[in-house]
Order: C-alpha cells, then structure tokens, then sequence
C-alpha cells in the first residue's frame, strides 16, 4: 500500500507552492554540500516525456566565470530594455537577477543529441523543454521547503552562454539559477509589487469544451 499523506503533511506542500517566490535579493552566504544534493536531487526526480530526463545542471564555482555569466545578463538586459520601448525606463530600475550575490550558480540546459528521443516529441518535440522546466520547478520548490531562495533567469543571447561554458552545439542553455539565503522572502511576487503585471484570476484561464476568450470565462 502507497503512503498517504496527512492533512498536514498535505497542506504544507500547497503553503510552500503558494510561498515560492522568484527571488533577486541574496545575502551571500553558502548552501551546504548535503542539501545542494538534495535539491538537485529533487531536480532529476522530475517527470520527464519518454523518461529522457533531457536536463543538465553546470554548476558555476569560478568567480570570473560567474562575472562573465553576469556581463552576459546585463547585455541581454539592455537589449530586452530597447525592446520595451517606452517601458524601458522602468523595466530598468527593476532588479532582474542575483547573479553576483547568490550563494549557488546553476545553468539548466538541455541535453545534446536529443533528436532520436521521439517517444512523446514527434508531433512536439518541444516537450524536451517542457520535461526540463518541470525539474526546474522542483528545485524551486525544494529551495522554499530548505528556506532557501532561487531566481530563475532567462535573460540571455543562448548561443553566448553556450560558448562561454563550452557547451555542444545542439544543447541549449535554457535557465540561470540564482539560489542561497535571503533576508526575507517577499509577500507576493516582486513584480506584482512594482506594479509591472498582476496576477490574473483563475477563472480567466480556466476553460471547459473548447477555448473561450475572457470576456466569456469572467462570466
């Protein structure tokens, strides 16, 4: 017989999903070696289409490494910001990412030679993405059960962080991982504090037989 969890033990899994947050504000500090492990550990737990298990984790512990993570963030940063155009001047007083603060640096990226794995990807071979994002949001959470916080960071040219870490030419760097203590975890997402985007209702993206635009789901 399977082991059911208790209301307890149930509960706390919805508090922690409902706590998690994506973290730019670390105080240095270090994670240690046995619960790295156990998150990365969590990671490779995810489910994965065809059981490819598409995801690979570089850890970065080289400073001038991470600086140069850093400078390649800050590129994208500018470019992302010219891209906003007359949003530009306030997506750059946001703080976007704790490259240079955090305790622990990971690049989640997908594995090469992924074009033989069809099981689940012949009609959408981007379910490889899918599979690496669910194992990303595994780390995330374990990360908020260990009180640790993370920030994942997309922004970036891919075909830069391939070079700088010498990654094959059919992987893709998919995910910065920013993870260590924090002072204080915010109460809701820092973007829906800054006034850039809120969190939509439930029933704005819940459908039922068909799609429905919104005007028909807030009904």
């Amino acid at each position: 017989m399977t082991y059911q969890f208790n209301e307890n033990e149930r509960d706390t899994v919805y508090r922690v999903i409902d706590e998690r947050r994506d973290m730019r504000h670390f105080i240095g500090g270090q994670i240690a070696d046995e619960v790295l492990q156990r998150l990365l550990k969590a990671a490779h737990h995810a489910p994965s289409v065809g059981f490819m298990q598409p995801w690979r984790f570089i850890r970065i512990t080289q400073p001038q490494l991470r600086e140069s993570i850093y400078q390649v963030v800050q590129a994208e940063r500018i470019r992302t910001a010219a891209a906003l155009k007359e949003r530009d001047t306030e997506f750059l007083r946001l703080k976007v990412e704790g490259v240079r603060d955090c305790a622990e640096l990971l690049v989640v990226a997908l594995m090469d030679k992924r074009e033989p794995h069809i099981f689940g990807r012949r009609s959408m071979p981007e379910m490889d993405l899918a599979s690496a994002a669910c194992a990303i949001q595994n780390i995330w959470l374990a990360a908020r059960a260990e009180n640790l916080g993370m920030g994942w960071v997309s922004l970036f040219e891919p075909e830069e962080l391939k070079a700088l870490l010498n990654m094959p030419a059919d992987s893709q760097p998919i995910a910065i991982l920013c993870l260590g203590p924090v002072a204080e975890f915010y109460p809701k997402p820092m973007l829906e504090s800054e006034d850039w985007a809120s969190r939509q209702k439930l029933n704005t993206v819940l459908m039922e037989n068909g799609w429905q635009d919104n005007a028909e789901a807030d009904q």
